[in-house]
């Protein structure tokens, strides 16, 4: 599920939530889902050149992806842990928000986040982008968007309204409906923002829609990396997963997910 801060209109303050993932690093690179390889062409295929910068990288996720098309890629993550892994799994990556990191008169062909634009300021890092990107280069930030079944929804809502009934995974549940991408305040904000920060084309939206099937452990697996799950005691955390765990043994010990990964993409104009 998103782990959007649902209501916060200014999540990128909220640096102790943002900065709470890498609690776990290797059980994050391990469970969260990649992106769709067609993401990772179309990006490419629509940039001058092969040099990336990928904001909050996190463990390195998308950026072993653009390497692995050919690209060469620089991290930038604000979480020692997450970077530190990112190193070791082979993208060098450098220590700081993009809003205060020093390009160091560094460009680029892609300014790539994977599930990570709505932690940075959406003006002031497509202003970064511009200043850091060469004529033509492609900004391109993206999420996947979970979209379990009705079914599946209806009994992981179960959950959480007797667990956690106030929490981020609760409401995200319960505003779960097909065709619904939950990042729409997202997309339209990072589109603002590069509206905004101007010396860009007209925004594009990309989507692509693609399915994952978890079994109970697969998930069980993945749930302590969501958002709000983070910083939970381990006796709610472990509540929780017994829930999910059974919810999940009610499904038949396995499901589908549905992803629509969303892309928000423009390309920067001038000469310099």
């Amino acid at each position: 599920m998103p782990t959007i801060p649902f209501g916060q209109q200014e999540p990128h303050k909220d640096r102790q939530r943002a900065e709470s993932f890498g609690s776990d690093p290797e059980r994050y690179d391990r469970t969260r889902p990649r992106y769709p390889d067609a993401i990772v062409d179309a990006v490419v295929a629509g940039s001058p050149g092969s040099d990336v910068l990928d904001v909050g990288c996190g463990t390195g996720i998308d950026a072993r992806q653009f390497q692995e098309a050919g690209c060469t890629v620089l991290g930038v993550e604000p979480d020692e842990r997450m970077a530190d892994f990112a190193r070791r799994s082979g993208v060098e990556t450098e220590v700081a928000t993009l809003e205060v990191w020093n390009p160091a008169g560094r460009n680029f062909d892609a300014v790539v986040a994977g599930q990570t634009w709505h932690w940075v300021d959406a003006v002031a890092g497509a202003a970064k982008a511009v200043r850091v990107l060469r004529p033509g280069g492609r900004l391109a930030v993206f999420w996947n968007v979970a979209q379990p079944s009705p079914e599946a929804a209806q009994a992981f809502s179960a959950v959480y309204q007797r667990v956690l009934p106030s929490s981020l995974a609760s409401m995200a549940y319960r505003q779960t409906a097909p065709g619904r991408d939950g990042y729409s305040a997202l997309t339209a904000k990072a589109e603002d923002g590069i509206r905004e920060a101007g010396a860009f084309g007209d925004p594009e939206r990309w989507r692509f829609d693609w399915e994952r099937f978890y079994t109970r452990d697969e998930w069980l697996d993945q749930l302590p990396t969501h958002g709000g799950h983070t910083r939970l005691p381990q006796a709610q955390l472990d509540e929780v997963l017994a829930g999910m765990g059974a919810a999940v043994d009610a499904l038949g010990g396995g499901f589908a997910m549905h992803y629509a990964t969303v892309v928000v993409t423009a390309a920067r104009t001038g000469s310099a």
